[in-house]
C-alpha cells in the first residue's frame, strides 16, 4: 500500500504588460511519499508518474532576458560570464525566478572544457569562435598527449553546479551538459562553427584522413564523459548530451563518426552513474530534420530522446520505444512570433500526446534571442496549468 500526502501549492502571480497571469495552483495534489523528496522534472525524466508534465527551455539563460542583456556591460565575454561562478549562478537562476521553469541547466557552452584538454577557444558576442585547428598527425599526437583532469578542469562549474543545487534544493532539478564527439571535433577540425563552411575540413578529414578524426573523437569520448561525471558528483541531477552538428551526416557516416561516440560516452556516465538520466539532442539538418534519426537516437543508451520541431509529437512518440522519454517540441519560432492563443494551442497538442508519462516539456531548439518575455512566462505557466485527463 502506498501512503500519499496532500500537497498545497501557493499561488503564483506574473506580471507583463501591465497585466497579470495568475498560477492557479491551490489545487490539491496527490504525491507518492517515495517521490516528494525529489524534484518534479528528475522524477519525470526517470519515468515515475508524476503530478503534471514539468517545462524547461533550452537557452532559457541568455540574451532574450533582459537581466541577462544588463549584465553584459559589467562582464564583455561569454567566457567572463560563464567562468565567473557567482556570475554563471546568477545568469542560471534568472529564468528561474522569472518563469519558475522545473529545470535550471548550468550556464556555460560546450566548448568549456577545451582550454582543459590544451585547446583555446574564443566566442565573440556575435557567437563567432575561434580555435587553432587539429588537422595532422602531429596536432593529434599533441592533443593526445595532453593529460585532461575532470576533477581540476573546470573548477568554475562545479562551484557552480553546487551553488545551484543549494538554492533550488528540491524546487526545480538542475541540468548538466556536454557536447558529443562529433560535434566537438567538428570545431577542432575546422577551427572555428562549421556550418559557414558547409563542414568542409571535416568532410575531406572523414573521406582522406579518417584515423585521424577517430583519433580525436577517442580523446573527446573519454574526457567528455569524465566532464559529465565530474557534473554530476558536483550537483547536476540529469545530463544532457548535445550532438548538434551531426545531422549533416548520412546515415552510414552518421554511424561511424556520430552514434558509435555518443553510445561509448552515455555507456561510460551510466556505469558510474547509473541512475542519472541522460537526455540527448541532435539538431534539424538535411539527415535529421523531420525524425531521420529518432529510431538510431533511440538506441544511444539515452533515456530520453529530445525532438526537434520539424517532427509532429505524436510522429516522434511513434517512432520512438516506450521505454524511451521524449522532450520537446514547441517551435522556438512561434514561440517569439505566435499570439498566446497560438502557444497555448501548439503546447496543449504536445503535453496530450506526452500525457504526463516520461514527456518533459522543451521548445524544438533553443529559444530565439528576440523572444519575449511574457511569451515565454505564458508557454511555462500554460504547462503548469495544464491539467491532463487519465
Amino acid at each position: 500500500m502506498h501512503l500519499f500526502l496532500l500537497v498545497f501549492v501557493p499561488v503564483v502571480s506574473i506580471q507583463w504588460s501591465g497585466q497579470s497571469l495568475q498560477r492557479r495552483r491551490s489545487h490539491t495534489i496527490a504525491m507518492s511519499t517515495s517521490n516528494v523528496d525529489e524534484p518534479l522534472l528528475l522524477r519525470a525524466a526517470r519515468g515515475e508518474t508524476v503530478e503534471r508534465t514539468p517545462v524547461w527551455m533550452m537557452r532559457q539563460a541568455g540574451r532574450h532576458m533582459k537581466v541577462y542583456r544588463d549584465l553584459v556591460a559589467k562582464y564583455p565575454t561569454f567566457r567572463d560570464r560563464s567562468e565567473t561562478p557567482e556570475v554563471a549562478l546568477e545568469i542560471s537562476l534568472q529564468p528561474y525566478k522569472a518563469y519558475g521553469v522545473d529545470g535550471v541547466i548550468l550556464f556555460s557552452d560546450i566548448l568549456t572544457p577545451l582550454p582543459a584538454m590544451g585547446v583555446d577557444f574564443s566566442i565573440s558576442e556575435g557567437g563567432a569562435i575561434e580555435i587553432s585547428p587539429i588537422r595532422t598527425e602531429e596536432d593529434l599526437i599533441k592533443f593526445q598527449n595532453y593529460e585532461f583532469n575532470a576533477d581540476t578542469a573546470c573548477p568554475f562549474v562545479g562551484e557552480t553546479l553546487t551553488n545551484l543545487r543549494q538554492a533550488v534544493g528540491n524546487k526545480a532539478t538542475v541540468l548538466g551538459f556536454i557536447g558529443l564527439p562529433f560535434t566537438l571535433a567538428t570545431y577542432l577540425v575546422e577551427g572555428k562553427t562549421g556550418t559557414t563552411s558547409g563542414f568542409a575540413q571535416v568532410a575531406d578529414m572523414r573521406t582522406n584522413n579518417p584515423q585521424i578524426l577517430h583519433g580525436i573523437l577517442e580523446i573527446l569520448a573519454k574526457n567528455i564523459a569524465d566532464y559529465a561525471s565530474y557534473q554530476i558528483r558536483s550537483g547536476a541531477q540529469v545530463i544532457q548530451v548535445f550532438d548538434s552538428w551531426a545531422g549533416h551526416l548520412d546515415e552510414s557516416a552518421f554511424i561511424e563518426f556520430a552514434m558509435k561516440y555518443q553510445k561509448q560516452v552515455i555507456s561510460s556516465i551510466k556505469a558510474r552513474h547509473p541512475d542519472t538520466p541522460i537526455i540527448i539532442y541532435m539538431a534539424p539538418d538535411t539527415y535529421s530534420k523531420n525524425g531521420q534519426r529518432l529510431s538510431l537516437l533511440a538506441e544511444t543508451g539515452a533515456d530520453i530522446v529530445s525532438i526537434d520541431h520539424t517532427i509532429d509529437l505524436q510522429e516522434a512518440r511513434n517512432i520512438i520505444p516506450d521505454h524511451i522519454g521524449i522532450q520537446g517540441n514547441l517551435d522556438p519560432h512561434i514561440l517569439r512570433d505566435g499570439s498566446h492563443d497560438q502557444i497555448r494551442a501548439v503546447t496543449e497538442k504536445c503535453l496530450k500526446v506526452g500525457n504526463g508519462k516520461h514527456h518533459i516539456m522543451n521548445l524544438g531548439h533553443g529559444i530565439e534571442a528576440t523572444t519575449p518575455e511574457e511569451n515565454a512566462a505564458f508557454f511555462v505557466n500554460y504547462v503548469h496549468e495544464f491539467i491532463h485527463q487519465r
